[in-house]
């Protein structure tokens, strides 16, 4: 059976149907309080979280038991012809990268690149240039915890084909520098099919039992193509319960990110079918009724 970590991207809608202007506090006491054990920490739209303010996201997160990650800001080219917009992306990474190792996340995520006029020779070698250069400012910044999570991407013209992003994260071969399958995105760039065996098959075959970090959402069939617009999870466009089911027959360790516009609800409902499943679904520490 799989050990599974699961939780929403980003604040839970219950925790801003509860109190308007809900952060990242609140979002994480309430994913703690409906029995989910992981949140993303949301970045999307710009770095505008303290570093104070993050230490003090991951001393509560600790204290109830759940597990935080971290999403970078989408604005992120490597491959871009702009070197500017390389500098800005490698900064934006480094900025993400100080907030969730303030935090004590697991790792940060981000989109790598589109291919753009390099295709995708010449933008694997740009990513790799560019990670290697923002693993040595880690080194030399003391970001010793935090992963930097290349993320498995949708659309055919972005960097980030599952093999892709295998290959290059076990030839950089360091610690700090993992792949995070977003399910959803293995599902579109495959023209609306997955074959979850074959991805973790994949998984040992690159990484052996090396713990992974995955998003599941449902993606949306338009114009002929399946693009990346979420859906919620009753759609089953994957259908999550043959994942379960997989995963109820393999000894892993995994995190489950529930980015469908359901959030915490799909994810509540993943829960159920995990542990249906067989799988020891790792449950946070509730809150007591004075914090």
């Amino acid at each position: 059976m799989a050990r599974v970590f699961i939780g929403p991207a980003g604040v839970p809608i219950g925790a801003r149907e509860r109190k308007k202007s809900a952060g990242t506090l609140d979002g994480i006491r309430y994913t703690a309080e409906v029995g989910l054990s992981a949140m993303e920490v949301e970045f999307v739209q710009g770095v505008r979280m303290s570093r104070d303010a993050a230490a003090e996201a991951g001393e509560l997160a600790r204290g109830l038991g759940v597990r935080l990650s971290v999403h970078a800001p989408y604005f992120i080219n490597l491959c871009s012809e702009d070197s500017g917009k390389v500098e800005a992306s490698i900064t934006r990474l480094q900025e993400s990268l100080d907030r969730g190792e303030a935090m004590g996340a697991t790792v940060v995520v981000f989109h790598p690149a589109y291919y753009g006029k390099l295709g995708p020779e010449g933008c694997y070698n740009a990513v790799k240039d560019a990670v290697l250069r923002v693993l040595d400012w880690m080194r030399e910044s003391g970001i010793r915890n935090v992963k930097l999570g290349l993320e498995v991407m949708a659309r055919k013209g972005q960097f980030g084909g599952l093999e892709e992003v295998f290959r290059l994260v076990k030839e950089i071969n360091h610690p700090q520098v993992v792949a995070v399958v977003d399910w959803g995105h293995v599902y579109a760039r495959n023209g609306g099919s997955i074959d979850y065996a074959q991805v973790l098959n994949l998984w040992r075959e690159y990484f052996g039992d090396q713990p992974m970090h995955t998003h599941f959402t449902c993606v949306k069939y338009k114009n002929g193509e399946w693009i990346d617009e979420h859906e919620p999870l009753d759609t089953n466009n994957p259908p999550f319960e043959p994942l379960a089911q997989e995963l109820g027959r393999r000894d892993i360790e995994i995190t489950i990110i529930s980015e469908t516009p359901l959030l915490e609800k799909d994810a509540l409902k993943m829960k159920e079918m995990l542990k249906k499943n067989g799988n020891n679904v790792i449950e946070p520490t509730k809150p007591s009724e004075e914090e």
